[in-house]
């Protein structure tokens, strides 16, 4: 028990003096906080001079809320209890299997730190991708968790900055499904992290930025706001009702199952879900949703 206090403690202690350094200008290219901001602040610009709806304003609906959602779920909320139990979970984890004599090591496919620099982060990122387009299936097929994914759909006007307005329950559910894939893969080094991190960033508040692009051909690849709109789509036929266009980074897997679907232009569909007009609206009750789902 010592041990997982102490493994809580420092989690605590070492993620605070991340954002620290990472405020002051302390680190270099891991530094997520500028990086955010800049990627953040170049898309918008981009939402000002490409806008797809033009009648849409700058400080579009609830715009404010999402920039808060953006800063809260990428540093408070890991500092708040992700970290922490990732850390812990991990050493439970390696624990349970000490009990069989065995390691995570012993489940490792191959070592992924063997492989050049440029297929590392290539593997890396395919890997998560898929991992994350099939959980993302999952918060809209199973209605336990859809109702934890309702705030990300409770966005009435869409911005680069919904892209990070979720229920904390989602990052808990992402990283558990991505840590057994990662771990049987061996280590990645904090670089490789990185640049899968910063891609992924950007490519997210591009698929919900107010922008009139699809990428031509590589919108067969990669996500794109004039398909993510239909993600966010109130209203899909029968066949469709458990969602579409499921993809975080990469179109192909929505292509390759057969889950996309882009019947013409959605400039202007409503989107959301249905009875989204009961939803909460504030920070506070959304993060406590669905605990108080039966209130609302």
């Amino acid at each position: 028990m010592d041990s997982y206090l102490n493994i809580i403690k420092n989690s605590y202690s070492d993620y605070w003096n991340y954002i620290k350094k990472s405020v002051l200008m302390e680190l270099n290219w891991e530094n997520y906080f500028y990086g955010l901001i800049i990627i953040s602040l170049v898309v918008w610009i981009l939402e000002m001079v490409f806008p797809w709806r033009k009648n849409q304003a700058i400080f579009r609906k609830d715009f404010w809320l999402d920039v808060f959602y953006m800063f809260f779920n990428f540093f408070l909320l890991n500092l708040i209890i992700l970290i922490a139990l990732s850390n812990s979970t991990a050493q439970f984890f390696n624990d349970i299997l000490s009990i069989a004599d065995l390691s995570i090591a012993d489940f490792q496919l191959f070592d992924i730190n063997k492989f050049p620099f440029w297929l590392r982060v290539f593997t890396f990122f395919i890997i998560i991708d898929f991992v994350q387009w099939f959980t993302h299936t999952l918060l809209h097929k199973y209605e336990f968790l859809w109702n934890f994914h309702k705030v990300h759909h409770s966005v009435k006007e869409m911005g680069f900055a919904a892209h990070l307005r979720y229920h904390w329950m989602e990052p808990v559910l992402y990283n558990s499904m991505k840590y057994i894939p990662l771990a049987i893969m061996g280590g990645f080094t904090a670089k490789d992290i990185a640049i899968v991190h910063f891609f992924n960033i950007t490519i997210g508040h591009l698929n919900h930025a107010n922008i009139n692009w699809d990428y031509g051909y590589l919108k067969y690849v990669l996500n794109n706001p004039k398909m993510h709109i239909w993600h966010h789509a109130k209203k899909l036929p029968k066949e469709r009702r458990t969602g579409v266009n499921f993809g975080i980074t990469l179109s192909i897997w929505d292509y390759i199952f057969k889950t996309n679907y882009i019947p013409h232009s959605g400039r202007n569909i409503e989107i959301g879900f249905n009875g989204d007009e009961y939803f909460p609206k504030d920070f506070i009750n959304q993060e406590i949703y669905p605990l108080n789902k039966k209130k609302s």
